[in-house]
């Protein structure tokens, strides 16, 4: 992940009302935009994910203001991925729900060049962004992963699972067929990390693992 650091700085020091985006890879841009209706010609549909970079503890707001402000033309749906995790509090565990990218938002767009073209209206304020990589294309083969992973819910609950000379074994839960994914186990957090296709812009994944029994 990148620093942003210089993004809320920029970002929260501007007096300027808009929700910035930035469409990385096309250089393109948009603000918050009400009531705009715009009418693009049909062309083939390719269902595409971004994602966005934005300040962290803003994802929902930035989540919400894509889609209040985009048009459905441009951007299919705009979600972010979670996942449960154990903490120990006051001396009982409890289930957690954790933003599995904290940063970013993800886009879907089925129609790039409308999606390029709304952005494109205004890139005169793209001197707010000062991070190069704003956004970022996600391949179809870790698009996928997440998919199998985390279902329509986009939420990754609670597994559990074993390990029987030295080989982890997941007895219940979303983690369930997916153990050669998992890179690492820290049984005091009751954490896994995952390991995603190569090439995918997030080196590991974290999801709650509880391991009930080593032997």
């Amino acid at each position: 992940m990148f620093s942003l650091r210089d993004f809320a700085t920029n970002f929260y020091k501007s007096k300027l009302s808009v929700d910035l985006l930035v469409l990385g890879g096309y250089n393109n841009y948009a603000v918050k935009a009400k009531n705009r209706r715009v009418k693009y010609s049909a062309k083939e549909v390719i269902e595409i994910w971004y994602l966005l970079y934005c300040p962290r503890q803003n994802e929902w707001r930035i989540l919400n203001s894509c889609k209040r402000n985009m048009s459905k033309a441009a951007l299919k749906d705009a979600f972010i991925f979670t996942y449960d995790r154990m903490r120990k509090f006051q001396g009982k565990w409890r289930v957690e729900k954790q933003l599995m990218f904290p940063g970013y938002v993800f886009l879907e767009s089925d129609n790039e060049e409308a999606l390029a073209e709304e952005w494109q209206q205004y890139k005169g304020v793209a001197n707010l962004l000062q991070e190069k990589k704003a956004i970022l294309h996600i391949q179809k083969k870790e698009e996928l992963f997440l998919t199998s992973l985390c279902k329509e819910a986009r939420h990754l609950g609670m597994s559990k699972g074993v390990i029987r000379d030295g080989v982890t074994l997941i007895t219940d839960g979303p983690l369930q067929g997916m153990e050669e994914s998992i890179c690492r186990i820290d049984r005091h957090k009751r954490l896994a990390r995952l390991k995603p296709p190569e090439g995918s812009v997030s080196e590991s994944i974290l999801a709650g693992l509880e391991i009930v029994e080593k032997n």
